[in-house]
C-alpha cells in the first residue's frame, strides 16, 4: 500500500488541528509543528503548537464534559466504547497506513497495533459494567457501611511516539469506562494517529469534550496539565527522566499518577532451553518495532553451554531481515524515528566494538537515508559497555555470557529498572525460582511478547507506578469512597 498525504486527506483521517470541546482548533499564535515520514523525510502535514492557555481551555472543556459523562450508566458508556471499537476496526488499514507514515513501522505491524489498540477499547467497555463496591461489616449496630467506586475526574494523558495508537487507548479507554474525561498530549512526532482516533470516538457518539487532544511541544502543555488543580490524575508513558520531572511537577497538587517508564529488560536463555523457541522469542521481543519498545530485551543473557549455538541461530535469522520503508512489502525493520535515535544506536554499537564485542555474521543491507539501521547481533558483551546500562531503543541484540542460575538472576536484577524480563527454560523448578526472583512488573517464561488487553502491564523500581490493562487498569481511574449510614437503630 503506497502512502501519501493526499490518500489520507481522502479518507478524512488526517487532521491538522487540535481537538478541544468537539471543535478543531488552531493555535492563537499561528505556530505549527511539521510532522515528517521517517522513511523519506517528507512532510506529511503539520499541527498547531498549542499554548499553556489553550491547554487550560481543553482542561475546562474536559471538566465540563466529565460531569455529564460520569452520570451516564456503565451500560451507556460501554455501548459507546463498543461503537468506537467497531469504527476503529473498520478503519484498521487506513489507520495503520497513517501510523506507518508518521512513525515508520512496517504496515502489517502498524495494522496489528491498531487491532491491539482497539482491544483495549473493547475490554474496558466490558469492564465498565463490572465496576462495583462492597458491603463492609459494621462495628456499630445502628450503622451500615458500603464502599462506592467513583471516577477520579479529569485525567491528563501524555503518550510517546513508538506506539501512537496503543498508548492512547490503553489509557483513555479505562478512563472513559470509569467515567472520566481526558486531555491527551500525544508526541509531537506522531500526533496524527491520536487525532484520528479521537475523531472516530466522537463519530461513535462519545460526547464533545470527553476526549480532547492538544498538540504541540511538551513544555507549556505539560506545565498546564501538572499545575492544574482540575486535573486529578496524570498518566504518562516515556522516559524515566521525564516521568520523574512530571512526578515532581504534580506534587503540589497531589495528583494520582500512572507512570510507565524506561526499561532495561533481560532475556535469559538457560542451557536446557528450547533454543529454536528461544531464538523466535528473542526476535519477537528484541526486534518488534525495530527495537523501539520499552519492553524489548536490552540484555540477552545466555548460559555458557549454549552461548555459541544460540548466537549462530539468532544471527542467521537477524541477518536475513529486510530493512526498508514501512510501506514496502516484506519490510521487517522500518526506519528509526529520527537521525538522533540512529546516532545513539550507532554510538552503543561502536562503544561495544571498541571494548571487545564482535559482530556475528554479516549485517543486512539498508536503504539510503539517515534513519535506517541494520539489525545486529553482538557477542561478548560486558557490563562495562554502554548498552548494558542504557536503553538502546534499536535493533541491537547484545549477548552476555553467564555460568550459573544465581549469576543470571543477579545480572538481570542489576539495574535500577524493572519493567519486563524474559527467560527460557524447560526445568519446572527453575521456572518458579527464576520467575519469583526476577525484579520486574512483567515476567515471561518461554514467551517473547507479553502485552495484551486482559493482563496488567507496568513496572517496578524506576520503571514506574501503577498498572495498565487487565482488571487492574480501570482501578487507577477510580477513587474509593467509604459511605457510612447511621441512625438505623
Amino acid at each position: 500500500m503506497q502512502i501519501s498525504s493526499d490518500s489520507f486527506k481522502k479518507t478524512g483521517l488526517l487532521h491538522e488541528q487540535s481537538l478541544i470541546d468537539g471543535e478543531w482548533r488552531e493555535s492563537a499564535t499561528g505556530h505549527r509543528i511539521s510532522v515528517s515520514n521517517p522513511a523519506t523525510g517528507s512532510v506529511i502535514g503539520s499541527v498547531p503548537d498549542m499554548s499553556f492557555e489553550e491547554t487550560n481551555q481543553a482542561i475546562a472543556a474536559a471538566d465540563k464534559a466529565q460531569k455529564g459523562w460520569a452520570k451516564r450508566t456503565a451500560a451507556e458508556r460501554a455501548a459507546l466504547l463498543e461503537a468506537w471499537f467497531d469504527l476503529t476496526m473498520s478503519k484498521q488499514q487506513e489507520l495503520g497506513a497513517l501510523m506507518t507514515a508518521e512513525q515508520g513501522k512496517p504496515l502489517q505491524e502498524a495494522m496489528g497495533e491498531i487491532a491491539y489498540a482497539a482491544s483495549f477499547i473493547k475490554w474496558f467497555g466490558e469492564e465498565a459494567r463490572r465496576v462495583s463496591g462492597r458491603t463492609v461489616p459494621s462495628p456499630w449496630p445502628d450503622r451500615r457501611i458500603v464502599t462506592l467506586k467513583e471516577p477520579v475526574g479529569v485525567c491528563a494523558i501524555i503518550t510517546p511516539w513508538n506506539f501512537p495508537a496503543a498508548m492512547i487507548t490503553r489509557k483513555i479507554a479505562p478512563a472513559l469506562a470509569a467515567g472520566c474525561a481526558v486531555v491527551i498530549k500525544p508526541s509531537e512526532l506522531t500526533p496524527f494517529t491520536a487525532l484520528a482516533l479521537a475523531d472516530l470516538a466522537e463519530q461513535a457518539g462519545i460526547p464533545a469534550g470527553v476526549i480532547n487532544v492538544v498538540t504541540g511541544m511538551p513544555t507549556d502543555i505539560g506545565a498546564a496539565l501538572t499545575q492544574s488543580e482540575t486535573v486529578r490524575k496524570l498518566s504518562f508513558t516515556g522516559s524515566t527522566r521525564v516521568g520523574a520531572l512530571l512526578m515532581a511537577q504534580s506534587a503540589p497538587t497531589i495528583k494520582k499518577l500512572s507512570l510507565e517508564l524506561g526499561g532495561n529488560a533481560p532475556f535469559i536463555v538457560f542451557d536446557d532451553a528450547d533454543l529454536d523457541a528461544a531464538v523466535e522469542g528473542c526476535i519477537a521481543s528484541k526486534f518488534r518495532n525495530g527495537g523501539q519498545t520499552c519492553v524489548c530485551s536490552n540484555r540477552i543473557l545466555v548460559q555458557a553451554g549454549v552461548y555459541e549455538s544460540f548466537a549462530e541461530k539468532l544471527a542467521a535469522k537477524v541477518n536475513a531481515m529486510r530493512v526498508g520503508a514501512g510501506d514496502v512489502e516484506g519490510t521487517e525493520i522500518g526506519p528509526m524515528i529520527n537521525a538522533e535515535a540512529v546516532a545513539k544506536i550507532d554510538g552503543h554499537v561502536q562503544d561495544a566494538l571498541a571494548q571487545g564485542a564482535q559482530i556475528v555474521g554479516d549485517r543486512p543491507a539498508i536503504p539510503k537515508g539517515d534513519t535506517y539501521v541494520a539489525p545486529v547481533v553482538l557477542k561478548d558483551a560486558t557490563a562495562q559497555m554502554r548498552l548494558a546500562s542504557e536503553e538502546t531503543f534499536g535493533p541491537v541484540a547484545a549477548l552476555f555470557r553467564f555460568q550459573t542460575e544465581q549469576e543470571a538472576v543477579a545480572l538481570a536484577n542489576d539495574t535500577p529498572f524493572g519493567l519486563a524480563a524474559y527467560f527460557y527454560t524447560r526445568d519446572h523448578a527453575r521456572a518458579w525460582r527464576v520467575g519469583e526472583g526476577l525484579e520486574a512488573g512483567l515476567v515471561g517464561l518461554n514467551v517473547g511478547i507479553m502485552a495484551c488487553d486482559v493482563a496488567p502491564f507496568g513496572g517496578v523500581k524506576q520503571s514506574g507506578l501503577g498498572r495498565e490493562g487487565g482488571t487492574e487498569g480501570i482501578e487507577d481511574f477510580l477513587e474509593t469512597k467509604a459511605f457510612h449510614m447511621g441512625g438505623l437503630s
